[in-house]
C-alpha cells in the first residue's frame, strides 16, 4: 500500500463476514462514489473558477484557503477517524473543500496559459483510464517488488517536497527540479508517472477488500482515489505549466 489513506487496519476493523451481498463494499460501488466525489469536487471547483475570471480575487484566495485548512482537517478526521455513518457527510465535504483550492489555482493557471487546465484534466482521465486498464489486463500487476518501488519513490517525492517547503520559509533558493529546465521537467515527468501508478496500488487495495468490508466504506475508497487522482491533476498541471513557460 502506498496511498496513507488506505491503510489496511482502516478496513480490516469493520469486515462484514455474515453480512449479505447488498450490505458489503464492492468494486461498482467503489467507483459510483469515486465519481460522486468527483461531480462535488466539479461544482466547487466550477464556482472558484469563475470568481477567479471575473476578478475576485480576494473572495477565492478566501475561499481556497477555507478550502486548504477544511480539507486537510477532515482528511485526518476521515483517515484516522471511526468508519461510520458519517463517511458520506465527512468524505463530501473534502471533495467540496478541494474544489475550492483547485478551481482557483487552475483558473490562475489558465489565465497566464490559456487552455491549461482543460489540458492537465484531459491528462488525468487518461492517466486514470490508462492505469485502470492496466491494471483489469494484468499488464502491470501489483507485485510485492512494484508495491514497494512505488511506495518509496512516493515517500522520496514527499520528503523532497517538504525540503523545498522549508527552504521556502527560510528564503533559500528553490531547488533546480522545482524549475521549468531539462532537470526540472524530467523530475515533473517522474512525478507524474509514480502519481499514476499509485493508482494501480490503490485499485489493488480496494480489489482485495470487495466483498469483505461493510459498505461504508465504499466511501472510504472513493476518498483515496480522489487523494491520488488529485495529486495526479496538480502534477499534470505543474508539469505542462513547466513546458508552456519555455516556449
Amino acid at each position: 500500500m502506498s496511498n496513507p489513506v488506505l491503510r489496511e487496519n482502516s478496513f480490516s476493523s469493520t469486515f462484514s463476514d455474515g453480512l449479505g451481498s447488498s450490505q458489503v463494499m464492492s468494486i461498482n460501488g467503489t467507483i459510483m462514489k469515486t465519481c460522486l466525489l468527483g461531480l462535488f469536487t466539479a461544482l466547487t471547483f466550477a464556482y472558484t473558477w469563475s470568481l477567479q475570471m471575473a476578478g475576485f480575487a480576494d473572495k477565492v484566495s478566501m475561499l481556497q484557503w477555507t478550502g486548504i485548512i477544511g480539507g486537510f482537517i477532515l482528511a485526518l478526521f476521515i483517515t484516522f477517524g471511526p468508519k461510520n455513518k458519517l463517511l458520506p457527510i465527512t468524505t463530501t465535504l473534502y471533495a467540496l473543500c478541494e474544489g475550492m483550492v483547485l478551481g482557483g489555482i487552475s483558473a490562475l493557471a489558465n489565465q497566464i496559459y490559456p487552455g491549461i487546465a482543460s489540458q492537465a484534466a484531459i491528462g488525468t482521465l487518461f492517466a486514470l483510464f490508462g492505469m485502470f486498464f492496466l491494471y483489469r489486463t494484468n499488464l502491470v500487476k501489483a507485485t510485492d517488488k512494484f508495491r514497494m518501488i512505488i511506495i518509496n519513490s512516493t515517500l522520496a517525492i514527499a520528503g523532497i517536497y517538504l525540503v523545498q517547503l522549508v527552504m521556502m520559509l527560510f528564503h533559500l533558493p528553490v531547488m533546480g527540479i522545482f524549475s521549468n529546465s531539462l532537470i526540472g521537467i524530467a523530475f515533473s515527468v517522474i512525478v507524474v508517472a509514480i502519481a499514476s501508478f499509485n493508482l494501480i496500488l490503490d485499485f489493488d487495495f480496494i480489489e482485495q477488500f470487495s466483498g469483505r468490508a461493510d459498505k461504508i466504506l465504499e466511501w472510504y475508497g472513493g476518498f483515496a482515489l480522489l487523494v491520488t487522482i488529485i495529486w495526479l491533476y496538480i502534477e499534470i498541471l505543474n508539469l505542462l505549466m513547466k513546458l508552456q513557460s519555455r516556449r
